[in-house]
């Protein structure tokens, strides 16, 4: 599928503590986050396939930082093309990194090697801008699965506080465990580790609709336990 720079539609994210919007990539409809850092820089989220045209796209002058969820080419298919662009340094879950840095391809689709240059554990804290963010190791779809946690104490604005979920996550689901690398047991307990944010926190998936923590704490995470 081609993107033109000019035809790339993005939908906005109402009522959390940052400014978010998400541009829906690639073969398999990746969201693709644009998270407004506060002091003028945007957060490019698991750049999926033409992330890269975002920027010019809808002018953003500046990619302050690229987070990546996990290692799947989906989320990373744009991520060597954007970081040429933007020169932006790239989080990225400690365990998945050598994945990213190496390069994948399957049937559907590849993804270039690029470096990682800030490689990521659980509870580390990530500063761009205005915001701090908190890693959350959730394995279970890929081993070094991570969420990216933002608390309105430490965003730009106020709002409810946001959930970059990748994979683990959805609007009535979870990431799949069959792929190499997952465990179902994993799954659970980084479920039971989500469960604890607030109701009220918006979880922003890699795919699919936007949802909150305690719908899906009623909906999918307590029918899992």
């Amino acid at each position: 599928m081609a993107y033109e720079s000019s035809h790339i539609p993005v939908r906005k994210v109402s009522g959390g503590c940052a400014d978010v919007r998400y541009a829906v990539l690639g073969p398999i409809e990746n969201n693709t986050y644009l998270v407004d850092d506060g002091q003028g820089g945007t957060i490019v989220v698991d750049p999926s396939s033409h992330a890269e045209k975002l920027p010019h796209a809808l002018d953003i002058d500046r990619v302050s930082a690229v987070f990546v969820t996990h290692n799947h080419w989906d989320h990373v298919s744009g991520l060597a093309a954007l970081v040429r662009e933007t020169g932006a340094p790239v989080f990225a879950p400690r365990i998945d990194a050598g994945l990213i840095e190496s390069g994948q391809r399957d049937f559907m689709g590849a993804a270039q090697a690029c470096p990682v240059d800030h490689k990521l554990d659980d509870g580390d804290t990530v500063a761009v801008g205005a915001t701090v963010w908190r890693c959350i190791a959730t394995p279970g779809h890929t081993p070094g699965g991570m969420c990216f946690f933002l608390d309105p104490a430490s965003a730009p604005h106020a709002g409810r506080p946001l959930l970059l979920s990748g994979d683990t996550l959805f609007f009535a689901s979870i990431g799949r465990t069959d792929f190499e690398g997952g465990d179902m047991g994993q799954m659970r307990a980084s479920l039971r580790t989500l469960s604890a944010l607030p109701d009220a926190c918006i979880v922003l998936p890699g795919h699919n609709r936007t949802t909150t923590i305690g719908d899906e704490r009623q909906r999918t995470i307590e029918a899992l336990m």
